[in-house]
C-alpha cells in the first residue's frame, strides 16, 4: 500500500484540491483524533478569498450554526435558532427549504418542523396518540440525536440546491463539498442506509460539484467505496515528523461489510464505549460467519465453555440483547455487566477464527477473559 507524506494539513488540503481537478470523489478513512475535522476546515480556508469562498462543508462546526432558545421564563416555546450571518443559509428565505428538508427527514424521523424565516428559528412538533385520539404537540424540544439528524437533512437539502444551481442561484459559489463524519454511533443497518442515500444524491451525472468525505466509521466508509466506485480512497494517519501526515491508498477492494463491522466492534470495545446496538452488530457478524461455515444458527460460532457445553448462556445473551427497541440516533451505553459479557463473546470469536490481526489495533486479549461473576441471567435493559 503506497504512502505519501505531507508536511502539514495545508499541504494535504492543497493536494486534495489538485486531485479533484480530475477526480469527482475522494474518500478518506481515519481514526478519531487524527485531524479529520481540522483538515476539512483547512480545505475550506484554502478556498476563501476576501468574502468569497468555494466549499460547502459539514463537520462539527456545522452544528454550531444552530442553538437552542429553551424559553426559560415560559418553558413552553422552545425553538432552534439559526445563525443568519452564515452563507450556509443563503437560500433559506426564497427556496422553500421546509419542503426540501422534509423529503430527507421523513426517511429517518417521526417529528415535524416549521422554519420562521423572519425570526431565523425552527420550531418542532410531534403527533402523539393516546388511545383512539391523536394530537399534535407543538414547540417540543427534540433530542440531541434528533437534532443531529435534522441538521444533516438540512445540509442534504442545501447540497441538492447547490447541485441543481445553474449559476444564478444562492449556492452558485459552491464548487466543493467536504463532509466529515455526518452521523456518529449508527448501527450497521443505518450506517448503510445513510451512506446509500448520500451516494445516490452525489452521483447525479450532471453535477458540477467535487466531494471529499472523511469518516472514522469503517462500515460507512466501506459502503461509500462500493457506491462511489471510481473515487480515490485513502487511509489518513499522522506522519513521523511533528505536524506531518501520511495518506495511503486503500486499493480497489474495500473491506467486506462483516469484516468492517468486526473492526468497528473491536475499536468500540477497546475504547470502553459500548452501546446497546453493538449487540445487534455482533449478532449480524455471527450469523454471516455461521452461514459461511454451513451452520443453521449463529450459536455454532459461539465458544462453548466447560461449564456451558451447549453455549446456552451466550446464545441466550445475544438473543435477548440484540432484540431491544433501542433508539438509533440516541444510543445508550451498556451496563457494565453486559459489557463484560460482550467482551468475552467478542474476544473468544476473534481468537477462534483466523481474521487478519492487522484489522485490530492490538492483538485481542486471551479467550480466557473472565466473565462477570454475577448471576448468568442477562440484563435486557441498557
Amino acid at each position: 500500500m503506497s504512502a505519501t507524506p505531507f508536511a502539514d494539513l495545508n499541504a494535504l488540503a492543497a493536494h486534495f484540491r489538485t486531485e479533484l481537478a480530475t477526480k469527482k470523489f475522494i474518500l478518506l478513512y481515519a481514526y478519531n483524533g487524527t485531524g479529520k475535522t481540522r483538515l476539512s476546515t483547512t480545505f475550506k480556508d484554502l478556498g476563501k478569498n476576501s468574502d468569497a469562498h468555494d466549499t460547502l462543508y459539514f463537520n462539527a462546526f456545522t452544528e454550531d450554526l444552530f442553538s437552542w432558545d429553551n424559553d426559560l421564563d415560559g418553558d413552553s416555546e422552545r425553538v432552534l435558532k439559526i445563525n443568519s450571518d452564515s452563507s450556509f443559509f443563503a437560500g433559506l428565505a426564497e427556496m422553500e427549504m421546509d419542503t426540501r428538508i422534509r423529503l430527507f427527514l421523513n426517511r429517518f424521523a417521526d417529528f415535524d418542523f416549521k422554519i420562521d424565516t423572519a425570526q431565523w428559528e425552527v420550531s418542532f412538533s410531534r403527533e402523539v396518540t393516546n388511545g383512539a385520539t391523536t394530537a399534535t404537540v407543538e414547540n417540543i424540544k427534540i433530542s440531541r440525536g434528533e437534532e443531529n439528524i435534522f441538521i444533516w437533512c438540512f445540509f442534504l437539502a442545501i447540497v441538492q440546491l447547490a447541485m441543481d444551481d445553474d449559476g444564478s442561484g444562492p449556492y452558485r459559489w459552491v464548487r466543493y463539498l467536504y463532509i466529515d463524519d455526518p452521523i456518529s454511533s449508527l448501527d450497521e443497518h443505518n450506517a448503510i442506509t445513510v451512506a446509500n442515500n448520500l451516494a445516490q444524491l452525489l452521483k447525479k451525472p450532471d453535477s458540477r460539484l467535487k466531494t471529499v468525505i472523511s469518516t472514522h466509521h469503517t462500515l460507512f466508509f466501506n459502503v461509500l467505496c462500493n457506491e462511489l466506485g471510481k473515487a480515490k480512497r485513502y487511509f489518513l494517519s499522522r506522519g513521523k515528523l511533528p505536524g506531518g501526515y501520511v495518506i495511503r491508498e486503500t486499493g480497489d477492494t474495500p473491506f467486506f461489510h462483516h469484516v468492517a463491522a468486526l473492526a468497528e466492534l473491536y475499536e468500540a470495545e477497546q475504547s470502553g464505549r459500548l452501546f446497546t446496538h453493538h449487540f445487534n452488530m455482533l449478532r449480524a457478524i455471527l450469523e454471516k460467519t455461521a452461514s459461511f461455515h454451513g451452520y443453521p444458527n449463529f450459536s455454532a460460532c459461539i465458544k462453548q465453555d466447560a461449564n456451558d457445553e451447549d453455549g446456552v448462556l451466550h446464545t441466550r445473551l445475544i438473543n435477548i440483547l440484540s432484540h431491544g427497541n433501542y433508539s438509533l440516533y440516541e444510543p445508550q451505553e451498556m451496563l457494565e455487566e453486559n459489557k463484560n459479557y460482550f467482551r468475552k463473546i467478542l474476544h473468544d470469536f476473534i481468537t477462534r477464527y483466523p481474521f487478519n490481526p492487522a484489522l485490530f489495533s492490538s492483538a485481542p486479549v486471551s479467550a480466557n477473559t473472565p466473565a462477570p461473576a454475577a448471576t448468568p441471567t442477562p440484563t435486557p435493559t441498557p
